[in-house]
This record gives structure tokens, C-alpha cells and sequence, in this order.
């Protein structure tokens, strides 16, 4: 799991590699875009919606922070591609926060203004999948190094246990 230390803005960036088996890459993308169904398995949601402003699609993401630490908010784009490079079919996501009036920032909890997030799938060749993943986000005020490094050995890992569950529950109930 490399992580790079941005000399300009002293946050983390995270670079994911990882193998997802037993979940094909457009399963894997689906369940990866079904906001509803991440409700079920993402432990963190606190809220999560889409709602449409002027015309573009916009998530609503609140996300659980452990005590005594304020919950944060994102408000995001993202968009879905389905891409042939070379004869490999790659599904790609990419994400990145927006500012809209619409969405006001809400007492109590802190806004994360500055988030991009870029998804790769493809097949691993045989019924898994090959993720790679770029994160960056400013998660605002003083988050403590224990998280930091919770976040960076524990919590990236279990997200991709998580979400590889979450590929065969979603398989079963469709």
C-alpha cells in the first residue's frame, strides 16, 4: 500500500492495488456505483444520495468518523466509463468534489471541499478482478496520526474485504 507525502499540502495521497476474486470487473463496477446498496455495506454511511442540480447528478456523502472526531461531508461528481484499451476491457470511475449552492454546508459536521478519486477495474484473467485506485482528500481540522495510520494499514484493506463481500451479496440478490 504506497502512500506519497505531497511536499505541497503536507495531506496523503493513497495509491491502491489490489485483487478482488470472485468478482467480475462489471460486477464489481456496478456495485461500486449502487449508492443505495452501499448503504447495506459500507459501515461509514451515515447518508448518501444523488440528487440532480441544474442538470449534472450530485452525491451527497456523509461519512461516520469515530468519537470524539466530527462526522465529515462530501459533495461530489462522478462518472462511469467503459473503456477498450488494447483488447482489455477496464471500467473506469472518476470522482471529484463540487461546490453547489443547493448543498450548504451543515452544523456539526465538516466539509471536505478537496476530494478526487480514480477508479480502474479490469479482469485478473480469471473470475476476479484487478483494482487500482487514487485518493486524495483534505478531511479538514486536526485528524489524529492514529487514524491516519488506522486508515493506511487497517481501514484500505477492509474496504476491499468489504466491497469483495459486497460483490457476492450483490450477485445473490439480483
Amino acid at each position: 500500500l504506497p502512500i506519497l507525502f505531497p511536499q505541497q499540502s503536507g495531506l496523503y495521497e493513497y495509491k491502491i492495488f489490489g485483487g478482488l476474486a470472485d468478482c467480475p470487473p462489471k460486477l464489481c463496477a456496478d456495485v461500486y456505483m449502487d449508492l443505495d446498496f452501499r448503504k447495506q455495506w459500507d459501515q461509514y454511511v451515515k447518508e448518501l444520495y444523488e440528487e440532480t442540480y441544474d442538470g449534472e447528478k450530485v452525491i451527497y456523502w456523509e461519512v461516520k468518523y469515530p468519537f470524539p472526531l466530527s462526522n465529515r461531508d462530501y459533495v461530489y461528481i462522478r462518472e462511469r466509463r467503459e473503456m477498450d484499451v488494447d483488447g482489455r476491457k477496464i471500467w473506469v470511475v472518476l470522482a471529484q468534489s463540487v461546490s453547489v449552492p443547493q448543498c450548504p454546508e451543515k452544523p456539526g459536521i465538516i466539509r471536505v471541499k478537496s476530494y478526487k478519486q480514480s477508479v480502474a477495474i479490469e479482469s485478473d484473467g480469471k473470475t476476479g478482478s484487478k483494482v487500482y485506485m487514487y485518493y486524495f482528500d483534505d478531511p479538514g481540522g486536526m485528524i489524529p496520526s492514529w487514524l491516519v495510520n488506522w486508515a493506511a494499514k487497517s481501514g484500505v484493506p477492509a474496504f476491499l474485504k468489504d466491497i469483495q463481500k459486497a460483490c457476492l451479496d450483490y450477485s445473490k440478490s439480483t
